[in-house]
């Protein structure tokens, strides 16, 4: 089976241009799930759920979008006005947006974060359950830390995730229970992304609960406000400084 760090990006291209394929995710026990890859990166607004359409009126100023993808909460907001920048690490999706009409763009990984200057942006945005690039609790606190330094003092970071405890799936309860022993956080996920003959780095991904999300944000400059739901697991946090 072939290898290819950017296999995100390679589907991310494929759907684009008409592939409807399904996205595969691999966890480290085994597990797979698929999902419908080209209505998750490519949804119209229209399509878009409930809790992305009232967060996202509560972005402002400049906005960096991490972990943009193909650029779908970016472009909507560069239409809006905002003065966005897109950030990835996939290369390939970062010409993609480019190709869409992204004006301003960037291939970096998210731990590159603190190389922007002091008071760059206004806003954080990481929807698409993208509160997972964090990685794990201790990670999350350092990138939150260098995110208060290149954000403005109304900076605010709105950020999606989903709650991995509300769920009776005997593969994820015996999976947190597993994480737990390992030391880490039930919803610490270790994941790759599989596209065809294609097969992406593992890394970590991080799901949280409220009251866990609480306790990473506490001492980091930042405070959890607003939460928005709709109804299930998933939900978008809005972190404003203290």
């Amino acid at each position: 089976m072939k290898k290819f760090i950017d296999a995100e990006g390679m589907e991310m291209t494929a759907f684009y241009k008409g592939d409807s394929s399904l996205e595969v995710i691999e966890r480290d026990d085994g597990y797979i799930d698929v999902a419908d890859g080209k209505k998750w990166y490519l949804s119209d607004y229209k399509n878009w759920s409930g809790r992305e359409k009232r967060a996202l009126k509560l972005a402002r100023g400049r906005v960096l979008d991490i972990g943009c993808g193909a650029g779908r909460h970016s472009l909507y907001l560069q239409q809006k006005g905002f003065d966005v920048t897109g950030m990835d690490y996939s290369p390939l999706s970062v010409r993609l947006c480019r190709a869409r009409g992204l004006k301003k763009s960037l291939c970096l990984p998210v731990e590159k974060i603190g190389g922007f200057k002091a008071d760059s942006f206004d806003s954080i945005i990481m929807l698409g359950n993208n509160f997972g690039l964090f990685g794990g609790f201790e990670k999350a606190r350092r990138l939150l830390k260098k995110m208060h330094k290149i954000t403005s003092p109304r900076g605010r970071i709105i950020a999606e995730t989903l709650d991995p405890y509300k769920t009776d799936s005997p593969d994820h309860l015996s999976y947190h229970a597993r994480n737990r022993k390992r030391g880490r956080m039930g919803g610490q996920v270790r994941m790759r992304v599989r596209y065809k003959s294609y097969i992406g780095p593992w890394r970590d991904y991080l799901f949280v609960s409220q009251t866990e999300l609480e306790k990473i944000v506490l001492g980091t400059g930042w405070r959890l406000g607003k939460i928005f739901t709709s109804g299930g697991p998933q939900y978008i946090a809005v972190l404003e400084k203290t």
